[in-house]
């Protein structure tokens, strides 16, 4: 990666770390998706969410620049893969095991395309002071050209941060990180023994006053930064009283660790169950809890349906199959 590439990539982790979610709740890694799936209806009046969740956030995408046609004939295929034992029928198993699988995939397809710009002496191992080097090693060589107090500020949180990340990410403590565990460190949420940091990260990102806690208008200034003069959206009452009723469990005025994991990451919940029951009952026509090919394809737009407003128009048809 040349110092151009590097800097970049360092200022869009800056710049990821302290953007607003664009959605409601869009910390909550573990929710309900009827309420995700609302957030998103509400902000783009599409099944972005429903897309995002069957076919992997990457793969939706491609399926955005298709046809009503080609989409039907890629969902097709996809069914037949999704049918584990090929008895022409859908159950909700089969549709979450596929949901957990793209999830899976989008994980580790990603790391895939980063390993090479870490992995510096080509050992198939990415030390902590490999990666280091390739995200930091510019402003740690340079720091007067980081002049300005934000950047600065920046640079000097996320580096520490980093570090503990990747330790805890690091299992067997050798400072160096195999594919397992460096995708454990890029995609901390999709590890258990990697939560307590997601939780520790959400407190630090919202907690501004820095006194451990998340009080209720640091938690609605997480999700919508106030114009001047500006009204609040009518959702800001509903999370305010969210806050009250579902977020401060304790009723202290405030969230604590504990609190913020029970909000980002509840319990005894399974998103892609959940998400395959959705689908599985907005698609079955014939309310046999079994989806067949012609219903899934009858309902197709919830599944893979393209947002584009000109289809096709000047894009290559020579996509990959998913």
């Amino acid at each position: 990666m040349d110092v151009s590439g590097l800097v970049c990539a360092v200022l869009l982790c800056t710049v990821m770390v302290q953007s607003k979610p664009t959605i409601k709740k869009d910390r909550v890694l573990y929710q309900d998706p009827e309420i995700t799936r609302q957030a998103y209806d509400d902000d783009n009046k599409s099944f972005q969410y429903d897309h995002e969740a069957f076919l992997g956030k990457e793969e939706a995408k491609t399926f955005d620049q298709l046809t009503p046609e080609e989409s039907k004939e890629r969902l097709s295929k996809i069914v037949d893969r999704i049918d584990s034992d090929a008895d022409g029928l859908i159950s909700t198993a089969e549709l979450k095991a596929w949901i957990k699988r793209v999830q899976k995939r989008y994980t580790y397809e990603n790391v895939a395309k980063v390993w090479a710009d870490y992995d510096l002496d080509k050992d198939n191992k990415i030390t902590w002071e490999e990666y280091k080097q390739a995200t930091y090693g510019y402003y740690l060589s340079n720091p007067e050209e980081f002049e300005e107090a934000t950047d600065q500020f920046n640079f000097k949180k996320m580096l520490p941060r980093d570090e503990r990340r990747f330790k805890r990410a690091d299992l067997n403590r050798d400072l160096a990180a195999d594919r397992e565990e460096f995708t454990s460190f890029l995609h901390p949420e999709e590890f258990e023994h990697m939560k307590d940091i997601v939780v520790e990260e959400t407190l630090e990102d919202i907690d501004k006053n820095g006194d451990g806690h998340v009080d209720a208008d640091e938690y609605i200034a997480d999700m919508f930064a106030h114009e001047d003069g500006g009204p609040e959206p009518d959702w800001i009452k509903t999370e305010r009283e969210q806050f009250a009723d579902f977020r401060d469990l304790n009723k202290d005025g405030k969230m604590d660790l504990d609190e913020i994991r029970h909000w980002i990451m509840p319990q005894d919940y399974d998103h892609a169950q959940a998400e395959a029951r959705h689908l599985v009952y907005e698609s079955d026509q014939d309310k046999d809890q079994l989806l067949t090919r012609q219903e899934i394809l009858d309902n197709w737009n919830m599944f893979v349906g393209s947002q584009a407003t000109n289809y096709g128009e000047d894009l290559t048809r020579n996509h990959d199959e998913l």
